[in-house]
């Protein structure tokens, strides 16, 4: 297993990649669906606590498989097997999903977490035999992951409410420095092309998902609503809405973002804002249907805004880490005040049309303000 070439050409992403991102969508479905059920019945502070705990497991677990597989993927029939354990770690995770957000009953999520890490553990110990000068860095990669199984078996010990949710965001910062304590003498390669391709693919996983909830969500109102009038308006300002986004994440050269260590950890950390708010838009088209079948009662307004504050922290997440250092005056002006105007949508006499013009307005101005390289 030696380090791959960080100049390899043509180098994109494996069919197992694409096989180990699939066990994500059912995990991200079920989180974003269980966030729709808790924001529809008002219990917000619950709801984003649960998801955001939820989610980062998901993510850093995905995150940390992706940066190996960059530097160390050797494709052969152990990697695969174990690349495969970790997706049943994947599975477990999101059937105790539900029982966390319910309960705050971590158990079963902990677990699956814990084997799809223990296989990351197996990797890395496996990738320093043959890792030359890097071992030093592989190793430490082996061990902090280890540690922080421990404090994730300890956090089970910790009841349900506040001193949970702070030491989980204490477990997390320690769980996130281990990159940076593993590689501070001697970095990983990795390829940046390779690196910020698995990105945008799971940034389809993410989009695509709210596509699918926000279409089922749209087909089961169907049947409780005599008109379907409203169903077509929210249809296509779904679709609209979703296609900007997509429109507005893949503008920028991705790969400029990553051309050193620092940048590297920016970018990575950052799509945890960006993947989870993606995520969470369809939860919030779920609850604007339940408000209009009269299944939720929020408020028109509060609804609305578990739509535009997912967009607004998208738009503002990959403007930061990917469109700022690639866009002009223009278009650096343009989409920070694209995500102020998303989140006053919800007080206007229109909500979500608004949201859907201004995206579309942004990606208009992204066609005629194409990326410019500013390093030279």
């Amino acid at each position: 297993m030696l380090p791959r070439d960080p100049a390899q050409p043509h180098r994109t992403a494996s069919t197992l990649e694409l096989f180990f991102d699939l066990v994500f969508v059912v995990a991200v479905s079920i989180a974003s669906a269980q966030l729709h059920h808790a924001l529809s019945h008002g219990e917000f502070v619950h709801g984003i606590t649960s998801y955001a705990m939820v989610f980062f497991a998901l993510w850093w677990a995905w995150m940390n498989f992706t940066w190996f597989a960059t530097s160390f993927d050797t494709d052969d029939w152990l990697y695969r097997v174990t690349t495969i354990v970790q997706m049943g770690g994947v599975l477990v995770f999101a059937s105790g999903i539900p029982a966390a957000f319910e309960r705050g009953d971590f158990t079963v999520p902990v677990l699956g977490y814990i084997v799809m890490r223990v296989a990351m553990v197996a990797q890395w110990l496996r990738a320093s035999r043959g890792a030359g000068e890097l071992r030093p860095a592989t190793r430490r990669y082996a061990f902090g992951i280890a540690a922080v199984q421990v404090l994730w078996v300890l956090f089970l010990f910790i009841p349900s409410g506040p001193a949970q949710l702070v030491a989980f965001v204490v477990f997390a910062l320690i769980e996130v420095s281990v990159p940076v304590f593993a590689e501070y003498r001697k970095q990983t390669p990795w390829h940046p092309h390779h690196i910020t391709e698995r990105y945008g693919l799971f940034t389809l996983i993410v989009l695509g998902e709210s596509l699918l909830a926000s279409a089922n969500a749209i087909i089961d109102a169907g049947h409780e609503l005599e008109s379907f009038v409203p169903l077509i308006s929210i249809s296509v300002l779904t679709l609209v809405v979703t296609a900007s986004l997509w429109w507005i994440y893949f503008w920028p050269p991705h790969h400029r973002a990553i051309t050193t260590f620092g940048r590297s950890l920016r970018y990575g950390y950052t799509h945890y804002v960006v993947f989870a708010a993606a995520a969470a838009f369809s939860a919030g088209i779920e609850v604007e249907l339940d408000v209009l079948t009269g299944e939720s009662h929020l408020s028109n307004a509060v609804a609305s805004y578990t739509v535009t504050i997912p967009i607004a922290i998208f738009l503002l997440g990959i403007w930061w880490i990917a469109i700022r250092e690639n866009a002009d005056r223009v278009v650096n002006t343009v989409i920070p005040i694209g995500a102020a105007v998303v989140l006053l949508d919800p007080i206007l006499p229109i909500p979500v049309a608004v949201t859907a013009l201004v995206l579309a307005a942004i990606v208009a101005v992204l066609v005629l303000h194409p990326p410019v390289d500013k390093r030279s």
